[in-house]
């Protein structure tokens, strides 16, 4: 099930699950492209599946004596609130909390489980979102990062649901599904509290796999409701936005990672306006909050930007 194409009994369950179409698509580019450094995607260069970098990247932090520091600002991870009024949501969501756990790369050291668990047990939520990248490579074995989710899946409380990355396979599906993860693939799931009703949708990676389809998950969403989308990425904001989604919760720049004082990014990695590549920003009337990520990838390290996990606090405008 790690290693190559899933066999028969996967390829069924997962064709059944996002459609034979989808299905085709995201392991055909995944066999032709998960290993490009150019090309491919919304960038042209993709800094994290350049691998020989990474000993680049570390002996220079231990140059200038920060490679230390580096890795033990990456396990601090930071509790972030963000209040969030929205138009017409239904009274019962009022103070509806969302945890939104983001670029978890829960392989990339074997204590990033243990120090996100650490985390997630001190904070109190209603549901739980995650929005993609659970594996440290973007190719190959993925079962560490299962086995790390696994570990983390038993302190998440209650619902849990989640989108795939452009570190994640597709064959990573079932099993974080096995875990009670209920991943969206271009879905959409309707939150009902009170008889109240907010409807959640999330979308593949819109980043470097291309295969976010928004219409398919919008679509069956009632016009006029309060609906939240959760995408790896925040590259389209501006079709979200035109969608007519509230509120958007991605990740994907972990927020550069490495940062000059002040928090200034050498890198971001994605297509978009910098001021959309880390926390709260707004388009069109789409409110949006990119996550700084819980783990770290091509290195762990992180300086100037301190990794978090993130609580959404709605409420009634």
């Amino acid at each position: 099930m790690d290693t190559g194409l899933p066999d028969e009994a996967m390829r069924e369950l997962l064709q059944e699950r996002v459609g034979r179409t989808h299905l085709r698509q995201r392991l055909g580019i995944e066999q032709d492209y998960e290993r490009k450094v150019f090309g491919q995607g919304r960038n042209f260069f993709h800094i994290e599946n350049w691998y020989s970098v990474h000993s680049v990247i570390r002996n220079c932090l231990r140059l200038v004596l920060l490679h230390g520091r580096g890795r033990r600002n990456a396990r601090r991870i930071e509790v972030r609130h963000n209040p969030v009024s929205i138009a017409g949501l239904p009274q019962a969501f009022e103070n509806y909390t969302i945890l939104q756990i983001s670029d978890l790369h829960l392989d990339m050291a074997q204590d990033f489980p243990r120090q996100l668990i650490e985390a997630v047990r001190k904070v109190d939520y209603d549901l739980c979102v995650l929005t993609g990248d659970f594996r440290a490579n973007t190719f190959g074995p993925y079962a560490a990062a299962l086995e790390g989710m696994q570990q983390v899946r038993t302190h998440l409380r209650g619902e849990v649901y989640g989108i795939l990355g452009n570190h994640d396979s597709i064959c990573m599906v079932p099993g974080l599904e096995s875990m009670d993860i209920r991943m969206l693939l271009n879905e959409q799931v309707a939150l009902v509290r009170d008889e109240a009703t907010v409807y959640l949708a999330g979308i593949d990676d819109p980043h470097y796999y291309r295969a976010d389809n928004l219409e398919k998950a919008a679509d069956a969403i009632p016009s006029g409701a309060v609906s939240i989308l959760l995408a790896h990425s925040p590259e389209i904001y501006r079709h979200a936005a035109h969608a007519d989604f509230n509120l958007m919760l991605c990740g994907h720049t972990h927020a550069g990672q490495i940062c000059l004082p002040g928090g200034l990014p050498l890198m971001c990695n994605a297509d978009c306006p910098r001021s959309y590549c880390a926390g709260v920003w707004e388009y069109h009337g789409l409110q949006g909050y990119t996550a700084a990520g819980s783990g770290a990838c091509i290195v762990d390290v992180r300086l100037n930007c301190p990794p978090e996990i993130s609580l959404h606090h709605l409420h009634c405008a």
